[in-house]
Formats: C-alpha cells, structure tokens, sequence
C-alpha cells in the first residue's frame, strides 16, 4: 500500500523542514571534533521516515502550536531517535550491519565515533527542546524536556533495550513482550504525540486521546517492525532482516506467529483511529489517521 496523495505530500513538506531544522542543529566543522559533527549528520540525514516529527507536528497543528516551534521540537525527538538507533545497532547490542540503506554508523565510521555521535545527539536533543525558541513558556520547555527524558530513560528506550537484551536470553510472556514494545519503540512515539498536547496546552480529554492513540500505533509500528523482519528483504528496507530469528529473540511472531500477529495489528489500528473522534473532522486528525492505516501496509 502507498500513501494517498494528501498524506504523502505532508510526510514530505515536515520531512524537507524538519532535515533543514537538523542541519542547521548540526553544523560542519573544520576543528578537529569535525569527525563527530560528521558521524552526527551521516545518521541523523540519512532520511528515514520521520513518523515520529510528523506526529510531534500533527498533534502542534491538531492544538493550533505554531508551526516554527514546532518543527523545533520536532527535530528534537528525531535527533533523539536517531540516538537511540545508533546505539542500537552497535555490535554490544544488535550489531546491525545496515540502517535506513546504509552502513550502520559504527561500520562506516568506528565503534567509538558511533558511541560518541549517539552521546552527544542526545544532549543536542535535550538543548534544542530546552531553548526559549522552542517554546516562550519555561514551564512548558520544563515538561517538554523531562517527558523526553521518560520517553527514552529506564522507563523508556533505553529499559525497553534492556529486557529486549534479556529476551535473547530467556524466552518471555506476551506481556512482557508488550512491555517491552511500550517501551523501547513506543515511549517515544507516544511523547511525539505529547509534543502538541504539552506545547498546545490541551485539555486532559485531548492529551488522553492523543496518548491512547500514540500508544495503539507505536505497539503496532513495532509489531510491524517484527514482521517485516520476519517477511522482509534487505533492499526493501533498508536494514537487516531475519536477525530475531537468528537470535531466538521473544517476539509476537515467535509465540503467535505472524498471521495471529497481523491481526492483532490490525486490531490495534482501529483502536488507534477511534480515539481521534474527540478532534471530529479536522484535517490534522485525518492526517493521523491516515497514518495509522498506513502503518498497517507499510512495506519499509
């Protein structure tokens, strides 16, 4: 399945914007550091979808944020993702071999550079969301930064990793598995989506809707991930495929294989859509919407 016209047109017009926001984030240098600006910018523009800057935008829109603050914050959850990515793949954790169609960091560069890169992303993230020109508001930088923090801390991404380490190790439940998901993939996607509730000053009904909604799809974005591993090729999507197999890693698809486990996304997709009928027929919402059928087909 491709996107239609109207949800492709503005994937692309937050994804041009959002990489403009990002080089400007990470400047070329000719001091001797500029191998770390280097390795910054060769993962942090190396395309990728951007799901989570088009949240971070949509929900802005969604709540009338306007859309320069925006677009800050969400080159800040992108730069943080691409962190987390980094990391990842490093050969102490999946040791993937490719990312978004290119060598993974550490090959192209080294070990170190990739560690460093992936460091200073992270504070990079944090001093982006934390400047008076992503929002005027100190008390709301204040929530933008610690829910950034959650999102990839020990009670996020970076726990999240953690019990996917262990899961090669030891097999899991279905709920822990869950918890997992939540976690590593979903945290972030889920403050993607808090971005316009917190710089909006939405109601508790709005922040909760969108947070339902960011939980459904970043549970069904990972199980996704899981059966394009499981179905994928590598030139379709741009990374490695097979490797949970590889690893006996605890997975849906290993207790429920991946037709029971389509379906449960397919479950969790319509949930996701139901919980954006508070905002009625906006085209934001539509936008969000769309996106989450998307997700259902998405082949990369």
């Amino acid at each position: 399945m491709t996107m239609n016209k109207e949800l492709k047109n503005t994937f692309e017009y937050i994804a041009e914007r959002v990489d403009k926001q990002i080089e400007l984030f990470i400047p070329k240098s000719p001091e001797p550091e500029g191998q770390l600006y280097e390795a910054m910018r060769y993962s942090s523009l190396a395309g990728g979808k951007r799901v989570r800057a088009f949240l971070a935008v949509m929900s802005s829109a969604l709540l009338g944020v306007d859309e320069a603050l925006a677009l800050r914050a969400a080159a800040a959850v992108e730069i943080m993702h691409t962190y987390t990515l980094i990391h990842d793949d490093l050969p102490s954790m999946d040791d993937a071999t490719l990312r978004r169609g290119k060598p993974a960091l550490h090959r192209e560069f080294d070990i170190a550079t990739a560690v460093l890169a992936g460091d200073a992303l992270q504070s990079l993230s944090f001093e982006v969301m934390a400047h008076e020109d992503t929002h005027s508001d100190p008390r709301v930088r204040i929530k933008l930064v610690s829910g950034l923090a959650r999102a990839i801390g020990p009670a996020g991404a970076a726990g999240g990793q953690m019990i996917d380490l262990i899961g090669e190790e030891e097999d899991m439940t279905l709920g822990q598995i869950t918890r997992m998901n939540r976690m590593k993939t979903g945290a972030l996607i889920r403050f993607a989506c808090e971005v316009g509730a917190i710089m909006g000053r939405a109601s508790p009904q709005y922040t909760m809707a969108l947070r339902n909604y960011a939980s459904d799809i970043g549970q069904a974005y990972q199980m996704t991930d899981d059966l394009l591993d499981h179905y994928g090729a590598r030139q379709d999507t741009g990374k490695d495929t097979k490797k949970d197999a590889a690893a006996n890693k605890s997975n849906f698809i290993k207790h429920l294989g991946p037709e029971e486990t389509r379906k449960k996304v397919e479950i969790l997709i319509n949930q996701a859509t139901q919980h954006l009928s508070v905002f009625g027929e906006k085209d934001e919402a539509k936008r969000l919407k769309e996106l989450a059928i998307y997700l259902l087909e998405r082949k990369k």
